[in-house]
């Protein structure tokens, strides 16, 4: 056995789950009989799976040169156990790093390029999310606000908490960016009784939520617009506002200026709410090992992390106060488990609503995906926040005394009572 062949056949040993290695050859390494196997159709897989690059062995996957059979739990188990170090760390980019960074962030999201990005996601196949998410839709960290919910329970509690954050009532004008298939859109109409305004970049999802509202006779009082959010008028600022999502397309180059458009559409004394996927650490630009890639190439492209403490800089820069910050870290690991699980469960009907060859790259893509997120927030490798904010202070002695043109009230148990 060469050394080259006896290092790959040390590391299979040392893995947690037991991995059979089918080597482009024919020969087989690992436990002929293991639940898990690797078939490496070329060398490239070796080199990656030697150097413990999962991200690249994932693109192995997808693009055919390596096939991959287990359950996804398995595949992920032995992955964390081939990385050589924390891939939150290893993709620490230098200052002249983070300048080339900041260009290419604001050269690749102009308001046409980030419609494209988001259309190659969110449009792929209404079918296909449906089969995986539940069944109103909800593309975003639930909250599992005891441990026995189902996905579906804990996406409405994810509903309600956001709703209840931003003191939604009766009557106010309530603006969701990037409203998806517009569940918290029609939760916050149906339960809290707003004026409820959506936007996309999705066809598809624009399409769909119409349907919805005409179907639900909401039609006077909620709708759906297919606009970028620095395309919309602050001329009438809307009481409330929330951001679910979203704001990891936006791009690092434009945080700032997003907030700045967020806070111009909110009145003084409402409220926002921001959710979004933040980075683990401040100075990585992406995950290492190749996963960050994975994901730019197959899943998101475009989508860009900022650490939290860069997101409540960008936001204060961009006028508005953060007053509440929660992480649902753990909660976002667990519904990435729920869809993952899902879609193993569905990869017959899948096949239908994706075929050919460009489906079933999709469809791969997916699977590790879904699985690899998981394993990523339950690492800490990334983080969920939900930040509530308001416009900056401008100095005023009754904050406490919850005077009526004011939101917030400075107390959290309105939230969790």
């Amino acid at each position: 056995m060469n050394p080259f062949v006896h290092a790959i056949a040390e590391k299979l040993a040392s893995l947690p789950v037991k991995l059979c290695l089918v080597m482009p050859d024919g020969m087989q390494l690992g436990d002929l009989s293991a639940p898990l196997k690797l078939h490496a159709k070329e060398k490239k897989v070796l080199m990656d799976l030697a150097a413990g690059d999962v991200g690249f062995i994932a693109a192995d996957f997808v693009e055919g040169r390596c096939d991959i059979e287990g359950s996804m739990r398995e595949v992920m188990a032995a992955a964390i156990a081939l990385l050589p170090n924390n891939p939150a760390l290893d993709a620490k980019a230098s200052w002249f790093g983070h300048i080339i960074d900041r260009f290419i962030s604001a050269a690749r999201h102009s308001i046409e390029r980030d419609a494209k990005q988001i259309q190659f996601h969110y449009d792929l196949s209404d079918e296909f999310y449906q089969l995986w998410l539940d069944p109103r839709r909800v593309y975003s960290c639930a909250y599992y606000r005891a441990p026995h919910l189902t996905l579906a329970q804990a996406q409405e509690a994810k509903l309600d908490l956001i709703c209840r954050k931003l003191k939604l009532r009766p009557g106010e004008r309530y603006l969701d960016v990037g409203s998806g298939w517009g569940a918290l859109l029609l939760w916050a109409a149906e339960n809290y009784g707003v004026d409820a305004t959506g936007i996309t970049l999705s066809k598809n999802q624009y399409a769909y939520v119409n349907k919805l509202i005409e179907r639900k006779g909401l039609s006077g009082r909620v709708r759906v617009h297919l606009l970028d959010y620095r395309e919309l008028n602050p001329a009438q600022p809307f009481d409330k506002i929330s951001s679910v999502g979203m704001f990891e397309h936006v791009g690092r180059a434009n945080m700032t200026r997003y907030f700045a458009q967020l806070k111009a559409l909110l009145r003084p004394g409402g409220l926002i709410l921001n959710h979004g996927i933040t980075a683990a650490t401040p100075d990585n630009p992406m995950i290492g090992h190749g996963m960050g890639d994975f994901i730019e190439r197959y899943i998101f492209p475009g989508g860009e992390l900022c650490h939290i403490g860069h997101v409540l800089a960008h936001m204060t820069d961009g006028g508005i106060e953060p007053l509440d910050v929660e992480n649902l870290r753990p909660h976002y690991a667990r519904t990435l488990w729920a869809w993952s699980d899902s879609l193993e469960q569905q990869l017959d009907a899948a096949a239908i609503v994706l075929p050919g060859e460009r489906g079933q790259r999709a469809i791969k893509a997916y699977r590790i995906y879904l699985a690899g997120c998981a394993l990523a927030f339950e690492q800490g490798w990334v983080s969920l926040h939900q930040i509530v904010g308001q416009h900056l202070a401008t100095g005023r002695s009754d904050e406490l005394d919850m005077p009526r043109d004011q939101a917030y009230p400075w107390r959290r148990d309105y939230i969790y009572s």
